[in-house]
C-alpha cells in the first residue's frame, strides 16, 4: 500500500557543521579520496567525534593508498572549525566472506530500500524537504560570505506544515558570545527566512529563532556525531518508509546506497513520464545475490508500476553502478542538505519511460 504522506508533518536539517554531519563529510571525503586513486575500491568507514577526539573505523580494500588526517583535517577547517582533533584510525580489509559475494556481482549486504519522488516541486521532494534544507544551506552560505558575522557552524532548521500550508519555521543556529538575541532573531528573520518565503508565507507563519535562547557552543565542543545518524534528513524527511541503512562512507557495492540511489532515480522517471503525481519504489536484496529478491513500484493512486520498472531498469547491483557512474568520486557533496533534489548527481537525472 503506497504511503502518502499526510498534509500535517513536520521535517528538519541541519547544517554541515552539525556535530552528526561533520562525521558524515568525513566518512564521504575519504570515501572520494580512495576512489579518485582506485575506482573499484570498496569502503565502509564510519566516523564518531565529540569534544577534541575523532575515531575512525571500517573497512577497506584497495589498492589506493591515502593520508587519512590530512583528509580530516582539509574537511574540518573548510567547515568552519579550528580546534584541534586528536584522531584514532582503526581500519581493516573486507570480510573474505562478504568479498566472495560482491567479487561475483552480488549484493554487499542484505536490506531494504526506498525510492520516492512527488511533483510538488521542481526537485521532486516534498516542498518541506526542500525549504528545510534551503534555510539550512542560507544560514551556511551566509556565515562563509560573512554576511552575518556572528554566525558559527553548527545549526538546525525544522519547518512544519498544516493542511498543506507552512505554519512554522524554526531556525536554531550556533553564534558568537557577543551578539544578543533580540539581533539574532531580527536578522535570521530578515536575511535567512523571509527571503524563502512568500509574501503570504510571511504573513501568517509562525518564526521561532534560538528557542533556548542562547547557542554558543556548538559542533564537537558541544556534542558527539556518528556517521549516518542523519538517515531522515538525507532522504525524504521521515514522510516515507526508510530501510534504515545508512549511506556516507560506503562505496557502490553496498546496496543501502546504490539500490536507495537507484529506486529515487526510477521513482522519479516514473513521475517524470507521467506514471503518477508520486511514485514510491522499493527493492530488497540478499547478501551476495545479484538478483534483488523484491522490486515493487507504486503511485499515490495504488496502481501497481512494478512491472513497468522490472521491463525498463536493471536493479542488480554492477548494473546499477554502470548506469550511475558510480565509481566516481561524488560523494562528499552528497553528505550535506540531504542526497536527492541536486540537479548535478546522476540518479537526479530522469529516463523517460
Amino acid at each position: 500500500m503506497f504511503y502518502k504522506h499526510s498534509n500535517n508533518y513536520t521535517v528538519e536539517s541541519v547544517t554541515s557543521g552539525h556535530p552528526d554531519k561533520i562525521c558524515d563529510q568525513i566518512s564521504d571525503a575519504i570515501l572520494d579520496a580512495y576512489l579518485a586513486l582506485d575506482p573499484k575500491s570498496r569502503v565502509a568507514i564510519e566516523a564518531f567525534g565529540g569534544h577534541g577526539k575523532l575515531v575512525i573505523g571500517g573497512e577497506v580494500t584497495s589498492n589506493a593508498k591515502i593520508d587519512y588526517k590530512k583528509i580530516i583535517q582539509k574537511v574540518y577547517k573548510e567547515i568552519g572549525y579550528t580546534d584541534k582533533l586528536k584522531i584514532s584510525i582503526n581500519r581493516v580489509k573486507q570480510s573474505p566472506d562478504i568479498a566472495k559475494g560482491v567479487d561475483t556481482g552480488g549484493a554487499g549486504d542484505q536490506g531494504i530500500m526506498y525510492g520516492y519522488a512527488t511533483d510538488e516541486t521542481p526537485e521532486f521532494l516534498p516542498k518541506g524537504v526542500v525549504l528545510a534544507h534551503k534555510l539550512a544551506k542560507r544560514l551556511e552560505e551566509m556565515r562563509k560570505k560573512e554576511m552575518i558575522k556572528w554566525l558559527r557552524p553548527d545549526g538546525k532548521t525544522q519547518v512544519t506544515y498544516t493542511n498543506g500550508k507552512l505554519h512554522t519555521v524554526l531556525v536554531s543556529t550556533q553564534h558568537s558570545k557577543d551578539v544578543k538575541l533580540e539581533e539574532i532573531k531580527k536578522e535570521i528573520t530578515k536575511k535567512i527566512i523571509n527571503p524563502l518565503l512568500s509574501p503570504l508565507e510571511r504573513k501568517t507563519v509562525k518564526i521561532l529563532v534560538n528557542p533556548t535562547g542562547r547557542f554558543t557552543a556548538g559542533g564537537f565542543e558541544a556534542d558527539t556525531g556518528l556517521t549516518g545518524r542523519k538517515i531522515m534528513i538525507d532522504t525524504y524527511g521521515g514522510l516515507v518508509p526508510h530501510g534504515g541503512g545508512c549511506f556516507s562512507g560506503k562505496d557502490a557495492t553496498k546496496v543501502d546506497r546504490s539500490g536507495a540511489y537507484m529506486a529515487r532515480f526510477v521513482a522519479k522517471s516514473l513521475v517524470a513520464s507521467g506514471y503518477g503525481k508520486e511514485v514510491l519504489v522499493s527493492v530488497a536484496y540478499a547478501i551476495g545475490m545479484a538478483e534483488p529478491l523484491m522490486i515493487e513500484a507504486i503511485n499515490e493512486k495504488g496502481e501497481d508500476l512494478s512491472k513497468i520498472v522490472r521491463q525498463n531498469f536493471n536493479f542488480e547491483p554492477l548494473a546499477i553502478i554502470k548506469k550511475l557512474g558510480l565509481q566516481k568520486p561524488i560523494y562528499e557533496q552528497t553528505a550535506t542538505y540531504g542526497h536527492f533534489g541536486k540537479k548535478n548527481l546522476p540518479w537526479e537525472k530522469i529516463q523517460k519511460v
